[in-house]
């Protein structure tokens, strides 16, 4: 096992310079993420890279390590697991499905799949929403970090057998009351795209989002094990305070799924969200239908399986995060996807790092922070703020 860093990378590449740009927003603080990064390395996760394509302007800031064992440098073009980022693929999918008039949004879960939920009244807007009440299964799921993971590592789950799980326990609301964040909507957003195409939501990821965008590293590899490829390492951190570290990188996220279990990299996910609210996947409609807010937490809503972060400089941005055992992940673009960021931290469990990689944000979307007024006192960093518990997590998948 290797302890400590290497050093850091810094590379800029121009893709695209239009000859008469615009007037735009600040320049991403390249040396605050930098500095975000490395925050985030002290604080233990191994590794952590960031991409930025601004306009076409790509940047990529990494620090670290991806594999512990091997003592391999994080590597910025490295393949990992996005947790709950692939809850926005899934919306997008059966936001096709919408404008394709094989389902409509309020209708309920049950017309397509009868018998599945305890109430008729649970709507497909309602699980894309986080409003329908159901339970989090993963909450008892993870009550205990390495123990709770180390049950469902290699275990393979049907839809139905995760659903039931979750209606053993009372729900959390009345469908449709108030945003309560369970991983458990979109196992049923999985179940209602394999009932109305027919086809594995593996089949339709890769027909409707990854080959048109031509996501090379982007898979949906349940129930297999393996990131296919060069990929980073995660590594869990365990609830007892100086264990070591576990890694979690081979699993089959069977417990997560259509909520959970993508592979993907920085470069794809930028190209996903670019492409996303540029309105390149679904009608003008479907992708105003995601932007229908309801309130998540201080500074933050969320729509149809995707998020929007309020930002301390007054600007918004959209994506998703997502943490799986081993990573943590951040994914958000500007309103018109001309500005994204992907970040990536190879650890989890460790609710530290995921506040400090939410800082990669004002780093990336609002340029370098104002200098302190003389006799005032230093600048604090921005987006300092808790991140809610159940934000895109479980207990011992995200926080301590």
């Amino acid at each position: 096992m290797l302890g400590g860093t290497l050093a850091g990378t810094v590379l800029l590449s121009v893709l695209a310079a239009p000859a008469h740009a615009a007037p735009r927003e600040p320049a991403p603080d390249l040396a605050g993420l930098r500095g975000v990064l490395q925050q985030a390395l002290g604080q233990g996760a191994p590794g952590a890279t960031a991409r930025i394509d601004d306009h076409g302007t790509v940047s990529r800031v990494t620090l670290g390590i991806g594999d512990r064992q091997a003592g391999r440098a994080m590597d910025g073009a490295d393949r990992f697991r996005i947790g709950s980022v692939t809850k926005t693929f899934t919306a997008v999918v059966l936001l096709q499905l919408v404008d394709e008039k094989r389902l409509t949004l309020d209708a309920p879960v049950n017309r397509h799949l009868p018998g599945l939920l305890p109430d008729d009244r649970i709507t497909v807007r309602h699980v894309l929403s986080h409003r329908s009440g159901l339970h989090d299964y993963t909450n008892d799921m993870f009550a205990k970090t390495v123990p709770g993971f180390e049950a469902v590592r290699k275990k393979v789950f049907t839809p139905r057998e995760l659903v039931n799980l979750s209606l053993r326990r009372p729900r959390t609301s009345a469908p449709g009351a108030v945003y309560s964040y369970s991983n458990t909507n979109f196992v049923v957003a999985g179940m209602l795209i394999e009932k109305l195409t027919g086809n594995p939501v593996r089949t339709e990821y890769q027909n409707r989002i990854i080959e048109p965008l031509e996501l090379g590293d982007t898979f949906y590899v349940h129930p297999g094990m393996k990131i296919p490829g060069r990929h980073t390492r995660g590594y869990l951190t365990p609830d007892q305070a100086g264990a070591p570290l576990v890694d979690a990188t081979e699993q089959t996220v069977s417990w997560a799924q259509s909520a959970g279990a993508l592979v993907s990299s920085t470069r794809d996910l930028d190209t996903f969200l670019s492409a996303l609210l540029g309105g390149r996947l679904t009608s003008a409609t479907q992708l105003a239908q995601m932007k229908r807010w309801v309130p998540s937490g201080t500074g933050q809503a969320y729509g149809l399986g995707l998020r929007r972060r309020d930002l301390s400089c007054g600007v918004s941005v959209y994506g998703h995060t997502g943490a799986v055992q081993g990573f943590y992940t951040y994914a958000f673009a500007t309103k018109d996807g001309q500005r994204s960021l992907a970040a990536v931290a190879n650890t989890s469990n460790n609710g530290t790092v995921l506040n400090t990689m939410l800082r990669t944000l004002d780093s990336t979307f609002c340029g370098k922070p104002p200098k302190a007024p003389r006799g005032r006192p230093a600048y604090a960093p921005r987006g300092s703020a808790p991140v809610e518990r159940h934000e895109d997590v479980a207990p011992g998948v995200g926080l301590d």
